[in-house]
């Protein structure tokens, strides 16, 4: 790494915006978005974790993937609030690449926890006689891990490729953190090769779980048709509304922003779709899962009371 390094020391971030007279009302924006996460985020883990009847698989994972989205956000935003206020908007080349690793490691589990949860509302609907057996605690320990295994052996993996790229002219990231994408465009030397490990990789790694969501929900989809009374059906897909929309948001972003040539690679529209999945879907997802859910609504109700009280 020092070989690559030092051709460069520093790289500077030049945010979602140039404009001066819009650095101060962004920075309002992002830091009450940021807030709002964490403590969105730590209100979901709390109440999960206080109320009895919250001790299941579904609230296992959802608690998991709040942690993970905080971490996910807490790995960007803080560092854009100080650059939106810093004249020099610089990231050394080390603390490029540290978050460059937590940015992938914290994002892949949450899509791989996002599939868990496919799987267990999968079992939860198809099987549900033998739903206690088959997503018991060892076993959803064991897709926890395995989660965050695969996630951190995939940064691991892209950012030592990053780190044998030399970056010898401009130093300037379009961007307001450090993604493969932006800083692949920076490197002088030939990233022919990288770009299609890095494609070839990404889509393993992200189309997995993606694919697990897709052929999960098509399961639940056909075992729903058979129940004959609406009420159940409506009962049914109930429990699966919030997880959908959050696979909506985040997948859609996601592929939107990865799947595509270096070439097609836009500065605005790259902005717009990456602040969705890094900072709009984590806010979101405590809104989701308790305004769309009513055993969560009632476990905050049960949090809160405990607290005034």
């Amino acid at each position: 790494m020092n070989n690559h390094s030092s051709s460069i020391s520093n790289f500077i971030l030049l945010g979602l915006s140039s404009n001066p007279q819009m650095q101060k009302p962004l920075f309002v924006i992002f830091f009450i978005m940021y807030l709002v996460t964490v403590m969105g985020n730590v209100l979901i883990i709390l109440a999960i974790h206080s109320d009895s009847r919250l001790q299941t698989p579904m609230y296992f994972f959802l608690s998991n993937l709040s942690f993970m989205d905080i971490c996910f956000t807490t790995v960007i935003v803080p560092k854009m609030l100080v650059n939106l206020l810093s004249v020099t908007k610089t990231i050394s080349y080390v603390g490029c690449l540290v978050q460059m690793y937590f940015f992938m490691a914290f994002g892949n589990t949450d899509s791989y926890l996002l599939a868990s949860m496919a799987i267990d509302r999968l079992v939860a609907i198809c099987n549900p006689l033998h739903y206690d057996v088959v997503m018991g605690p060892r076993r959803c320990l064991a897709m926890l891990l395995g989660s965050c295994t695969i996630s951190h052996l995939h940064a691991l993996f892209r950012v030592l490729l990053m780190s044998r790229l030399s970056f010898c002219a401009s130093h300037v990231i379009k961007h307001f953190f450090c993604d493969t994408q932006p800083v692949l465009k920076l490197s002088c030397s030939d990233t022919s090769s990288s770009q299609i490990v890095v494609m070839t990789e990404t889509l393993t790694v992200i189309v997995t779980p993606f694919l697990c969501i897709l052929f999960s929900y098509l399961r639940i989809i056909v075992t729903v048709l058979r129940i004959p009374s609406v009420s159940g059906k409506r009962k049914a897909f109930s429990t699966c509304g919030s997880h959908l929309t959050m696979v909506a948001l985040f997948y859609g972003s996601v592929i939107y922003v990865y799947f595509r040539p270096l070439s097609m690679y836009s500065v605005v529209k790259d902005h717009v779709a990456t602040v969705m999945y890094t900072v709009v879907t984590p806010m979101m997802n405590p809104f989701i899962y308790s305004l769309r859910n009513n055993d969560m609504k009632r476990g905050l109700r049960k949090f809160l009371g405990k607290v005034h009280s």
